[in-house]
């Protein structure tokens, strides 16, 4: 922990420490961290000496310094541990480290919106979530008194129009948001760090969760929308390569695949490959809903149309598209839900 003028009292500082420390311990385990514990904190001692809490910065910093931000995402995504004062403490440990690092940005980046997730609504409509709202609900956390956003900041808005325009996974990957997005807080440096700015970039990750679990709902469907009706078509079998799948894919098996995906991408943290395969199985599917359409309508038998369904091959989608990480998926795929999922009754996220 980082001794600041918000928790220079020992007893508050190490009330917090104790509340981090099993979420720590926790994560290290799952990611075989290699640190030795602190020993006071593991005594669990009521009243620490300055020794102990100067002990427990180290200790705090070290692990900071060890843990990667992915391993948070996933960590925080899966566990039962984090409670909404866990969270929050978590966020203020991160925002009152100085000096900060890229990793620290990008963790308190992470830890933002997913506070934010966590208190908000689940039925939030998009066009609620406003500056001054996200600012409301982030309170606890973070105090602004001036919401007027700078000039270099006014670009997520245009990034989340053009997001919302997009009609699939494949033009969302490729329209080049989700990576403006991240170069526009790369190169913020510390300016990131100024209230209004961490709240325009709290609100602009929320909504692009939301608008690529809408879209991945939506590619999953009109997939098995497509297999349904090449089948009707006497199609059982694709030429899958380009999506990394057979030349000659069942669609019973695409079927089977796709009614996984939808459970993996609920209950993963991160799915980048498969991913990438839905959105090059979509291509396929339309492509071939397209050639098949065609032929029926030149009433070619059917087992010409079955041919040519199954025959075609198309360019997967930009391989040089980096993969985006997936948090936990809305309940039941519910689109009008917050990205990270509502939070549980039982206080747990």
């Amino acid at each position: 922990m980082t001794d600041t003028p918000k928790v220079s009292d020992l007893t508050v500082e190490w009330r917090a420490a104790r509340l981090l420390y099993p979420l720590y311990a926790a994560l290290a385990r799952e990611f075989v961290i290699d640190l030795p514990p602190c020993a006071d904190l593991e005594s669990g001692a009521d009243a620490p000496s300055q020794e102990s809490v100067e002990q427990a910065r180290r200790w705090f910093l070290d692990m900071d310094s060890r843990i990667q931000v992915h391993q948070l995402r996933q960590f925080l995504q899966t566990t039962t541990l984090t409670s909404e004062e866990a969270l929050r403490t978590l966020l203020e440990h991160h925002l009152q480290k100085a000096p900060r690092s890229d990793s620290d940005r990008d963790k308190t980046d992470f830890l933002l919106v997913q506070f934010f997730s966590h208190c908000a609504p689940s039925r939030l409509e998009d066009a609620d979530v406003d500056i001054g709202y996200v600012a409301q609900v982030l309170e606890p956390v973070i105090q602004v008194s001036d919401l007027t956003l700078p000039e270099w900041v006014q670009p997520l808005e245009e990034f989340i129009q053009a997001a919302n325009g997009c009609r699939g996974l494949h033009e969302l990957l490729s329209s080049g948001m989700l990576e403006k997005g991240r170069k526009l807080k790369a190169s913020a440096g510390e300016n990131y760090f100024t209230p209004v700015a961490m709240i325009a970039f709290t609100r602009f990750s929320f909504l692009m969760r939301r608008v690529f679990f809408r879209l991945m709902h939506q590619d999953l469907n009109a997939i098995l929308d497509g297999l349904r009706e090449l089948e009707l078509c006497g199609v059982s079998s694709l030429d899958c390569r380009s999506a990394q799948f057979s030349a000659d894919e069942p669609v019973a098996r695409l079927r089977m695949i796709c009614n996984s995906w939808k459970v993996m991408f609920h209950a993963e943290y991160s799915s980048g490959q498969p991913l990438r395969m839905l959105v090059d199985l979509r291509i396929v599917i339309d492509a071939a809903l397209a050639r098949t359409a065609k032929n029926v309508g030149a009433r070619q038998s059917p087992e010409k149309a079955k041919a040519a369904a199954a025959s075609i091959e198309v360019a997967p989608a930009n391989p040089g598209i980096a993969e985006f990480e997936v948090t936990s998926a809305p309940p039941e795929w519910d689109p009008n839900a917050p990205a990270g999922g509502s939070a549980p009754d039982d206080g747990t996220h």
